[in-house]
């Protein structure tokens, strides 16, 4: 199976749509949000939340939903990535709740050789997310740096570094 592609393999206009989704648990935010220190009642406070804000239950911290959607990607947008240049834009459009399922897809929407090296280029990507019920929650834009076909094959092809197993 493939794994990311290479800056050939990029179309302007394709959509890639990824697979499987996620049921986002309260668990999943709960040790998003300790990891990263949002302890922000909306999102940890079930009480708070029902009680004082208009969503009236927990809302999943957004940078959950960003990196989950990010993650999901990667197989299809940047698993061959020299780097990630650029979030160029990132909405959270729609709140994320426990139990809901994320899924997401990616556009490209340009790419570009790159002027200084001859075997990679850039790839302008635009990554939307969305509920079960086809709601939008997040969209981002960001620009990876992608190797050429070239680039992959001196080091390595397909799985670079990967060992034999030994007899």
């Amino acid at each position: 199976m493939q794994f990311g592609r290479y800056y050939e393999e990029f179309e302007v206009g394709a959509v890639y749509k990824h697979w499987p989704g996620k049921t986002v648990t309260e668990y999943d935010d709960h040790l998003f949000c300790l990891l990263t220190m949002n302890h922000h009642p909306l999102h940890l406070d079930a009480n708070y939340a029902g009680n004082t804000t208009d969503f009236g239950k927990n809302v999943v911290v957004g940078n959950y939903v960003y990196s989950l959607l990010l993650g999901m990607s990667v197989p299809d947008v940047s698993g061959k990535a020299i780097a990630n240049l650029e979030v160029e834009s990132l909405r959270h459009v729609k709140p994320t709740f426990h139990g809901d399922t994320i899924y997401g897809e990616t556009e490209v929407l340009d790419k570009t050789p790159s002027k200084s090296k001859d075997d990679r280029g850039v790839v302008h990507v635009e990554t939307r997310g969305y509920k079960q019920d086809g709601t939008v929650v997040c969209i981002f834009r960001r620009k990876v740096m992608v190797p050429k076909r070239s680039y992959g094959e001196a080091r390595g092809g397909e799985q670079p570094g990967r060992p034999e197993p030994k007899a």
